[in-house]
């Protein structure tokens, strides 16, 4: 069987404190390094711009859903609405006066697409690399099944049909156990 290629997880971390608390012990070389590996040949990469810049914006993605994502949040919106149409008529319901809202709401979403789909992103990745962990850690379960999100439409189709099948098999096994429980009682 042909080796599989490590698959890794680089965790570059922003804060210092972070990064203290989980080089202790490290060898010098790997810190300020986070790998995760899959197999016994670990590998490392260095920290760099981008690697910050990413960690960053994940920060600022999980703060700001659960910031925006409360009642309060949702509650300044209604104020800023309400505050804009009661401005109305003091700016005669200009067009200026409706660009500002249309300008401002348009921003707002544009901007909020790119931090639920970030933090969609990643809970959904978390919830997988869960669902892998179980699937792997499980005596008797198909180790196949792990990073099943990769497989193609016909392969998903397929496996679909087999786990059908599968529950079918198992539905008509209970139904026969349960008519001759029935019968036993008779």
């Amino acid at each position: 069987m042909p080796r599989r290629i490590a698959k890794r997880l680089i965790i570059c971390p922003v804060r210092r404190k972070i990064n203290d608390a989980r080089n202790k012990g490290r060898p010098p070389e790997l810190i300020g390094r986070m790998v995760i590996s899959h197999d016994s040949h670990q590998q490392t990469e260095p920290e760099g711009f981008f690697c910050r810049l990413r960690d960053a914006f994940h920060v600022f993605a999980r703060r700001s859903s659960q910031v925006l994502g409360t009642a309060w949040a949702f509650i300044g919106a209604l104020v800023i609405i309400a505050v804009w149409a009661l401005t109305g008529p003091t700016f005669h319901f200009s067009d200026t006066w409706q660009l500002i809202i249309n300008t401002g709401t348009t921003i707002v979403t544009f901007l909020m697409v790119f931090l639920i789909q970030n933090t969609q992103n990643r809970d959904a990745k978390a919830v997988h690399l869960k669902l892998d962990e179980l699937i792997r850690a499980l005596h008797g379960a198909r180790n196949h099944l792990v990073d099943l999100e990769k497989l193609s439409d016909e392969e998903l189709k397929k496996l679909e049909e087999q786990f059908t099948r599968l529950r079918e098999r198992a539905q008509k096994t209970a139904e026969r156990i349960s008519n001759l429980q029935r019968s036993e009682k008779l």
